[in-house]
């Protein structure tokens, strides 16, 4: 829908913008999010196999990219395809294949669908819609960070080209303790808790809500809320000093905030982990007290968004189709997942099983010994009640019958079976 109408967190009318972060993960052989990515490629993903790798900038072992230049070249890619209209414009209900036994229709409104579509999909489902809150980290202008200050490395020297791909801000304790109160101290922006209500038909009075009661994903906390866990919370997350040495002192930092270079040309960087709901006259105060950003210029401050998700478990099949309408897919964090690459994932899924149901063909699930077929066992399988989205992790694909006691070797495995379990899926006749 943009650029007609925009959203709390897209910048840009490009196609497949990067918001939240511009890394896809690790690419560390035989990881998780590793699988994920290997097995996108075996099935020619031309945004994790073609895309992603031409417009990648250097982070260590994850897949990262220039954010700019990968929404560019999406962009330029779908509108040179001639199989291919793109409509700007706002959707505002699915009636359009919902009685149209014949149309074939994939949902893949995002996290920050409208709110008229969200209702549209609340009516069509039966189902209260769910939501959750996420938030984006700052960015910083690379010639405002103090080099005397901040040094590089990756973490234990680990990089893919041996190059120190991070910048690190060391923090000694006293400097930290002075960090973490300015931080616990400083005002938060309030929820878009209006839209909510409007939503839910909440009372006029929780429109003045406050932004701690609501709903944070688990694996995105903004620092506030993981330093409010304790005053060392941070020290063993985002801010964790293991693996680095700060070669000013030869010792390991007390804590330390990593920057990962935001573009080609290394002009920004990305404060790695540190997503925050400050208002931004906070946010300039608390991050220029990080050593080395003294000066810093913040050219994008941390914010939080809504994130929008059905109850996957309870409406959607293995192939992410609708049970009560087979010829409506999910797809995208839309349908419960969380990530780029999750949502890339379950995008190339319901494209197949869509393509394969207007051919005539058997839609075919992945099978559960993969990452992708795990990830939608997850989605659909989850337990309905609780559901939360997900990360691929290894927890989600099923055990081996008898592991390796060595978790490295395990994992090895597993990723192996895996692999092997995609290409007979893929060389099987078509039913």
């Amino acid at each position: 829908m943009r650029p007609a109408k925009s959203t709390q967190a897209h910048k840009t009318d490009q196609l497949a913008e990067l918001v939240c972060s511009n890394s896809l993960k690790s690419e560390q052989e035989n990881t998780a999010p590793w699988l994920l990515k290997e097995e996108l490629r075996r099935l020619d993903s031309l945004l994790i196999g073609t895309i992603a790798p031409r417009t990648r900038v250097p982070a260590g072992h994850a897949l990262t990219v220039d954010r700019d230049i990968f929404a560019a070249d999406v962009t330029r890619m779908m509108e040179a395809d001639p199989a291919i209209e793109i409509r700007r414009e706002e959707i505002t209900s699915l009636d359009f294949v919902q009685y149209d036994p014949g149309a074939i229709c994939i949902v893949a409104t995002g996290p920050l669908t409208s709110n008229a579509m969200a209702q549209d999909i609340a009516r069509l489902t039966g189902a209260e819609r769910l939501y959750f809150y996420d938030s984006i980290s700052p960015i910083v202008d690379a010639e405002s960070i103090d080099l005397s200050v901040a040094f590089r490395a990756s973490r234990y020297g680990k990089s893919l080209d041996g190059t120190d791909d991070y910048l690190n801000c060391p923090f000694d304790k006293p400097q930290y303790e002075a960090f973490l109160d300015a931080l616990l101290a400083a005002e938060s922006v309030p929820a878009h808790i209006e839209d909510d209500r409007l939503l839910h038909q909440l009372p006029a009075e929780t429109a003045g809500s406050e932004i701690e009661h609501v709903r944070f994903f688990e694996a995105c906390l903004p620092i506030e809320e993981i330093a409010r866990r304790g005053r060392d919370t941070l020290r063993f997350g985002p801010m964790k000093p293991m693996g680095l040495t700060d070669p000013r002192t030869g010792r390991r930092p007390y804590a330390v905030v990593q920057l990962r270079q935001e573009n080609a040309r290394a002009g920004s960087y990305n404060l790695v982990g540190f997503q925050n709901h400050m208002r931004f006259g906070e946010q300039q105060k608390v991050l220029r007290m990080i050593p080395g950003l003294a000066r810093a210029e913040i050219l994008r401050y941390g914010q939080v968004h809504r994130n929008t998700y059905i109850n996957g478990p309870a409406l959607l099949t293995a192939t992410l189709q609708l049970k009560t309408q087979l010829n409506i897919f999910f797809a995208g964090q839309i349908s419960g997942v969380e990530g780029y690459v999750e949502s890339i994932a379950t995008g190339l899924i319901a494209g197949r099983a869509a393509a394969a149901l207007a051919a005539g063909e058997s839609v075919q699930a992945f099978p559960r010994q993969t990452a992708m077929g795990s990830l939608c066992a997850y989605v659909t399988g989850a337990d309905p009640a609780n559901y939360q989205p997900a990360n691929i992790t290894f927890d989600l694909l099923p055990k081996l019958e008898n592991p390796p006691r060595d978790k490295k070797v395990r994992q090895t495995e597993v990723c192996r079976r895996a692999l092997a379990a995609l290409e007979t899926y893929l060389l099987a006749p078509v039913p």
